[in-house]
Parts: structure tokens; sequence; C-alpha cells
């Protein structure tokens, strides 16, 4: 009896599950991803042999007119235009941000009406508005109100298109950039404003030092997007015959007849320069998220971060 009982006792580990490190590794299968590589590879080809083979392309007229002069003064024009428009929004853009969060009725309430009348209008509206001001109002004048004028002069000798296109893409993005600069300085919280408020800190330096330096990392992003858009939406001042990029191609192709390659050399440099604003955009984003990058190295980290900071400014102040 005691041997057929020592003869059923279980060996140790037998019926026992097996250990992690012994079990099978199965991949997972994705067969639909397969597919979908197929697909794009065979619509990328496509496209690619059609952009070689079809002579209506005119790769040799894009070659030729790429880096020719008009085509480059267009690109210094268009340029030179997104600059001053986006300058002409920021500023306007945050003292109407400002006037919004006002606890001034009369402030608060032309902000929103002004924000209200450029984000409601289309921009090429307003463009078409500027270019035709003159048949509004045929001369402008500065004097006193409802009295006689000091200095008068024609619309069309103060309002050239290079300034209508100015005024019609600065105006209305001003509106847009308003919202940004609102939605980011509410993004902070009040209990900062308040508490700089308690040591006698006026509102405009508590702005200026604490609260926009933190609200730029909401601000940032928005407003690049929106200069890399204000690049591409300038193309609409060639109604105003304000020789930019785009209407710098269709003066080129309305005597040459070459549409479709003169097209396709305006878009090469709008992607080169919005390719250029991209970089430049990820490295100013880079900059104002220098306190997240810090939050995931834990407080040492964090510690020997701000050190070395530190050295490197008091070298920098050294070596002035």
């Amino acid at each position: 009896m005691a041997t057929s009982a020592a003869q059923q006792a279980p060996t140790p580990g037998a019926g026992a599950p097996p250990a992690a490190d012994d079990l099978p590794v199965v991949r997972l299968r994705h067969p639909w991803r397969w597919v979908s590589y197929g697909v794009i590879a065979v619509l990328a080809a496509m496209f690619l042999h059609s952009l070689v083979s079809n002579p209506n392309f005119g790769w040799d007229v894009v070659g030729e007119y790429l880096f020719s002069v008009r085509i480059l003064d267009g690109l210094a024009k268009t340029l030179q235009l997104t600059a001053i428009a986006m300058l002409l929004g920021i500023v306007l853009g945050v003292a109407l941000a400002v006037m919004r969060l006002s606890d001034n009725p009369a402030l608060s309430r032309t902000s929103w009406l002004y924000i209200w009348f450029f984000r409601g209008t289309p921009v090429f509206v307003q463009l078409l508005f500027w270019g035709f001001i003159s048949a509004l109002y045929p001369s402008l004048s500065i004097g006193v109100p409802f009295g006689p004028s000091f200095f008068e002069t024609e619309t069309n000798a103060l309002i050239t298109p290079v300034v209508a296109a100015i005024l019609g893409l600065g105006l209305n993005e001003a509106a847009y950039l308003a919202e940004i600069f609102r939605g980011g300085i509410q993004s902070i919280d009040r209990g900062q404003t308040e508490a700089a408020q308690a040591l006698g800190m006026k509102r405009s330096r508590i702005l200026r030092q604490i609260i926009m330096p933190q609200a730029m990392r909401v601000i940032v992003p928005p407003t690049a997007n929106n200069t890399i858009s204000m690049l591409k939406t300038t193309s609409l001042v060639s109604v105003l015959s304000f020789p930019e990029l785009l209407y710098a191609a269709q003066l080129i192709y309305s005597v040459s007849f070459e549409t479709i390659p003169l097209l396709i050399t305006a878009s090469i440099w709008y992607l080169v320069v919005t390719s250029v604003l991209t970089v430049g955009q990820y490295y100013i984003e880079r900059h104002y998220s220098r306190s997240d990058r810090l939050e995931g190295l834990g407080r040492f980290g964090r510690l020997a971060a701000l050190q070395r900071r530190r050295t490197v400014t008091d070298l920098g102040q050294d070596a002035r």
C-alpha cells in the first residue's frame, strides 16, 4: 500500500504552469497595414510616373523661371507683406485682447464688435473694399469733427495697392490673433495676478512680466500657424495688382501662356518658405516648452538643469 501511494504522489513541478520566459512569443499580425502600404506605394509610383512622363508639367520651364528675377522679386514682396501684416496683426491683436478682458464695458464691447466684424466677413471681400475705398471716400481729411479740415488728400494717393494689402490682411489677422492672445492670457491661473496685485504691482507690469511669459506656451503654436497661413493668404492680394509671388507668375504666363509650369514654380517657393517657417516654429515651441521638459527629469534632474542654465548665464555675463 505504501509503495502504490508513493507511486501515485505527484512529482514536484508536475502540472504547474510554465514560466513566463518559456512561453512562445507570437507577434501581432497586421495584414491590413501591409495592404495600406501596398496601396499607398502603388499610388505614389503612379504619381511619380505621371510627374516624369507627362510633358505638360513643363519641368524645363519650371527650371527656367524658378530663379528668375521677376519671380524672386515677387517672393521678396510676399515675405515683406507677410512680415508687415503679421506685425500689424500682433500689435493690434494684443491691444484688442487686453480691451476684451478689460473691466471697462466700452472697451470690452468695442473689441468684441471689431472681432465679430472682421472674423465674420471674408478676407477677400475686405481686400476688395480697401482696394476700392476711393469709390466710397474719394478724399480723406484731418480736422475738427464736423468742422473745418486742416489737411486733405485724395484717397488713391494715400491708400496705394500695397497699403490696401497691408490693411486688408493685418486688420483681419488682428481679429483672430486677439482671440488667441485672450485664450493664452486666460489660461494662466488668476491667483498669480491676485498675488502680484497684493504686492503692489501695476496691471501693465503684471501682464508684461508675469502673465505673458507664461501665456507664450499657449500663444506661440497657433500664432506660428497663422503666420504660415498668412504667407499663403498673401496670394489673394493679386486682385489688387500688387506684384507678390503669385501675381508675378501670372504676369509671366499671361504672355508666355505657360500657365501650369509657372503655377508650379510659385508653389515650389511657397513650399520652401513654409518648410523654413515650420522649422522655426518647432524651435520656438521648444524654447517655450522648457518647463515641460524639466518636469520629466525629476527633482534632481530639474535642479541640475537649472544649475547648468544658471552657470551658462553667469559665464555670458562675465564675458560681457
